[in-house]
């Protein structure tokens, strides 16, 4: 079941996120940025200020009273960020992540938004290639990649975000 998340969410939220991003954990599934970034992808400080913050929304899959995945979805203009879009390591390839874009696109509509936009490491082909199966376009503009306490690189590779965008 898909639902808005809660501040009381929190620590459930961040250790999802965490472990499907970074560490040992993420190499369970295909969407570990572990070989590429150490240390957390968000904490509980974080994930506070975007619950805070009225132009963001968290949705969240639960399932047996376990969050199991989880979008950040934030107003921008006439688009609708999407980031952090998170499935458990174990249940990744189960269209979970499906679900969740396709709610993200209800929850754009519902806002009288007409894209919904969103930042990829570019490296990340796997990741890019399964976006733009869903719709999604490169949109050509790029952004360094920053870099910070969270946010370690372990990449040989420059890192950079690519925007992807869909029309809705």
């Amino acid at each position: 079941m898909i639902t808005k998340a809660t501040l009381q969410d929190i620590p459930a939220l961040t250790t999802l996120i965490n472990s499907a991003y970074r560490g040992e954990t993420s190499k369970k599934g295909w969407t570990t940025e572990a070989h590429l970034l150490e240390g957390k992808r968000t904490d509980e400080q974080e994930m506070t200020q975007i619950f805070l913050d009225p132009k963001n929304t968290i949705l969240k899959f639960t399932e047996n009273d376990r969050i199991i995945g989880s979008v950040l979805l934030v107003e921008k203009g006439h688009q609708l960020y999407l980031g952090m879009l998170t499935v458990s390591p174990e249940l990744q390839n189960s269209g979970i992540g499906k679900k969740l874009l396709a709610e993200a696109e209800i929850h754009a509509k519902s806002l009288g938004l007409s894209g919904i936009i969103m930042t990829v490491i570019s490296v990340r082909e796997e990741l890019i290639a399964w976006y733009k199966r869903h719709g999604y376009v490169d949109t050509g503009e790029r952004e360094p990649f920053p870099q910070s306490e969270i946010h370690i690189t372990v990449s040989e590779e420059p890192l950079e975000f690519i925007f992807l965008e869909k029309k809705i």
